[in-house]
């Protein structure tokens, strides 16, 4: 029993911190995809946010400063996606993947560019544990919980802001609205294009988050490919959700759990190959079980033309 709760509060910490990226990501997919528009490009936004933040860190030598670095790269090619999705009406799914392309190729090549190599990237300031007074100290839970980094106490706050935000204020009103029945909010006064950018432009923001914490909150360097598929759990986890934040957050903490036990289990029994397959084993799984009870936003993936 000693040994079960001894090893159940590394787990449960893990789990947070596996789960930390996939929340911001999902929570940013959340916002684009209630105004209408897909975003499979978050694996993108995460892997170019990672890099970036990275990029500033090492010039500057401080992690906020890297952090500003990915939130704004995340921001612009978001911006690009909703400029090719929403004026141009490319189609959104061919944006999405030309943004990860773009990212797997374009920050390889950059790695070379800026720090002589390829692979890993030289250590960077990253964002420390930082123990919430008497909270960290609780027995079993407090280590877990709350002796994380500051992004991780963001995504905490994040999780009952989003929802506030999405169905409690106008904005989060026009903002389903527009993805549900933009004629209504068109005729309304309100202007459609202007709400999906807002959409697009928060989940680029939420995915750099994501981003970050994987390159400076997890580790405190890019590594190429470190994303992993991560930005596609995430919308899995959104849709498992059913476009709901704390669905979404909840959907999130069971891949963040089934990644931690791939770490933890013992690899001496259980094949290395296999464990890693168990997180994206269980997305499909989640997207099979669930992805046809859940209802999407009616005008999602459809550009509006005022008439």
């Amino acid at each position: 029993m000693e040994d079960f709760l001894g090893s159940l509060g590394p787990l449960l910490a893990s789990t947070i911190r596996f789960a930390t990226p996939l929340v911001f990501a999902a929570l940013g997919g959340l916002f684009s995809e209630r105004s209408g528009v897909v975003n499979i490009g978050l694996e993108g936004l995460m892997l170019i946010s990672a890099f970036t933040g990275v990029v500033g860190a090492w010039y500057s030598g401080n992690a906020f400063v890297g952090l500003g670095f990915g939130l704004a790269a995340g921001l612009i090619f978001a911006l690009i996606h909703a400029l090719m999705c929403i004026t141009f009406e490319a189609d959104q799914i061919i944006s999405g993947t030309a943004i990860i392309l773009l990212a797997l190729g374009g920050t390889g090549f950059l790695m070379v560019e800026i720090f002589g190599s390829g692979g890993t990237s030289p250590r960077v300031p990253g964002f420390k544990e930082i123990p919430i007074p008497l909270l960290s100290d609780i027995p079993l839970f407090g280590p877990a919980l709350f002796s994380q980094s500051l992004l991780v106490y963001l995504m905490y706050a994040l999780i009952p802001i989003t929802w506030f935000v999405v169905y409690r204020t106008p904005f989060g009103l026009r903002l389903r609205a527009t993805g549900e029945v933009p004629e209504a909010v068109d005729t309304a006064g309100v202007s459609v294009t202007r709400m999906r950018y807002f959409g697009v432009a928060l989940s680029g923001i939420l995915a750099a988050f994501g981003g970050v914490y994987l390159s400076m909150g997890l580790l405190s360097a890019f590594s190429e490919g470190m994303t992993g598929g991560r930005g596609f759990i995430a919308l899995a986890a959104l849709i498992f959700g059913r476009w709901n934040p704390i669905g979404a957050a909840g959907a999130a903490l069971l891949f963040g759990f089934a990644q931690a036990v791939t770490v933890r289990a013992p690899q001496d029994v259980v094949p290395n190959e296999f464990l890693q397959m168990i997180p994206y084993v269980l997305t499909i799984v989640a997207l099979v079980a669930f992805a046809g009870r859940a209802v999407a936003p009616a005008a999602i993936g459809k550009p509006y033309r005022k008439e």
